[in-house]
């Protein structure tokens, strides 16, 4: 059964979680990194990144996924492994809202990425603590409704934002990703990146 009472539960849990210890100066302002997409009933959203090779142009950088809805509960969660200068795809409904931790499915998200370094370059996980590292780039779109009658949707396009990552956040994602994977069933993951850009619209 998909579980209904997990985020009631983890609110009364007491978690012993490792904070992101790092001072966010400039050289890290790109490790955290938010946005929205809307109308997801009308549509789906896209969301493509790329690794610039900022920190070793060797060196594959995990970008961690944190989908919330409208009521600030966190209904996915999963990693993306990024090489430099590849580009990787997420789809909001195929991917990130297609299997919530919630039975309801949300009509808008919120999107949070960290940047992290795998600790042996392969391995990624959105539910422990790893270090941050620079060079993340991310871009997402989102339908909104054009005037008229009968209402029509565009799609726009635009850069995700980077915000300050302090401790109690970067505590909170990566404890309450690690809930859900030790006690979601299975819902909750979201699906990991695929290969390649998404674009466009379906109205």
């Amino acid at each position: 059964m998909r579980p209904r009472t997990l985020l009631l539960i983890f609110a009364t849990v007491s978690l012993a979680t490792a904070v992101y210890a790092q001072d966010l100066n400039g050289e890290l302002s790109d490790v955290f990194q938010v946005r929205y997409a809307s109308n997801l009933n009308k549509g789906d959203a896209y969301v493509n990144i790329t690794n610039t090779g900022s920190d070793e142009p060797s060196d594959n950088i995990c970008v961690n996924v944190y989908t919330f809805d409208p009521s600030e509960e966190m209904v996915s969660c999963c990693s993306c492994l990024v090489t430099p200068n590849a580009l990787v795809s997420l789809s909001v409904q195929g991917d990130l809202i297609s299997n919530t931790l919630s039975p309801s499915t949300p009509t808008a998200v919120v999107i949070k990425l960290t940047a992290t370094r795998p600790p042996d370059e392969v391995t990624c996980n959105p539910g422990a603590v790893q270090e941050l590292t620079p060079g993340m780039r991310a871009w997402g779109t989102t339908l909104h409704a054009l005037p008229g009658t009968p209402t029509t949707y565009g799609v726009t396009e635009s850069a995700f934002l980077p915000g300050a990552l302090s401790d109690p956040e970067g505590n909170h994602l990566v404890s309450f990703c690690g809930f859900i994977q030790a006690n979601g069933s299975g819902f909750g993951i979201c699906k990991s990146c695929r290969a390649g850009g998404l674009g466009g619209a379906k109205q």
